[in-house]
């Protein structure tokens, strides 16, 4: 009976001490006190998430961060995923990303073909115009799969003004092309391109439209200047007031 109460005082003990004494704007990350701000307690957890999918040797960590700027301010109905695509990186490299955002989890890193008009082994020229056959850069949400002319597909919304937002005019989608091979890398040292679509190997097609159709996020990035002056997400650290959503 002795020992019972000495356990039970010993609860309500720790039950009684606040959890917090920070003030707005910090964080108590430590049982030693230790408070932070929520920027710094937000970045540990970017970094953490970074780590955790072993991305630091596969994907540059500020793409990756204006990713998550996207992810963190975009009303999304999957938020278990985000996908990336890097068009700095050439044809012949994985260059798709798909991350378990719950899981802390790489679950794809795959070839992506770039449009025939952006450029040969590299992506360098982009647009949002209807028959350009360029592909467009920036934030897409995934809308729901279907069967077209390019087979089992899907739809993707673009999500800035001017940059991207004629996606669905265009017809630029995510689908299998079986000119997205490692067989093409190795015998042809580039893969093919398409007329502007995000395209996957034919043998994983299937698998990633499944995974990411219904309200997921997709962020394609590259080394692109005026794409980096005119988003307003990619900016929107800057423009703390604008609504994204």
């Amino acid at each position: 009976m002795k020992t019972f109460l000495i356990a039970f005082v010993g609860v309500f003990s720790l039950l009684s001490i606040p959890l917090s004494n920070s003030a707005p704007g910090e964080r108590k990350i430590t049982s030693s006190d230790e408070i932070i701000s929520d920027a710094d307690y937000d970045r540990l957890l970017l970094t953490s998430l970074y780590t955790d999918c072993e991305l630091a040797d596969k994907l540059d960590f500020n793409v990756f961060k204006h990713a998550m700027d996207g992810y963190n301010s975009i009303e999304l109905t999957n938020k278990s995923l985000l996908s990336i695509i890097d068009y700095s990186k050439p044809s012949t490299e994985k260059r798709f990303f798909i991350i378990d955002i719950e899981n802390h989890k790489l679950l794809y890193q795959t070839l992506v073909a770039h449009g025939k008009k952006s450029g040969y082994l590299s992506a360098t020229k982009f647009s949002n115009k209807y028959g350009s056959y360029k592909s467009s850069l920036g934030f897409f949400r995934t809308g729901n799969s279907y069967f077209g002319i390019r087979g089992y597909s899907l739809k993707l919304e673009g999500l800035e003004k001017g940059i991207n937002d004629n996606a669905r005019l265009r017809g630029i989608i995510i689908h299998g092309a079986n000119y997205v091979d490692e067989r093409l890398v190795n015998g042809n040292g580039v893969i093919g391109r398409s007329w502007g679509c995000p395209a996957v190997s034919n043998k994983l097609s299937k698998e990633i439209i499944n995974l990411l159709k219904g309200g997921s996020l997709l962020y394609i990035d590259a080394d692109d200047g005026l794409y980096k002056e005119n988003s307003v997400i990619a900016n929107f650290n800057v423009n703390e007031n604008i609504n994204l959503n």
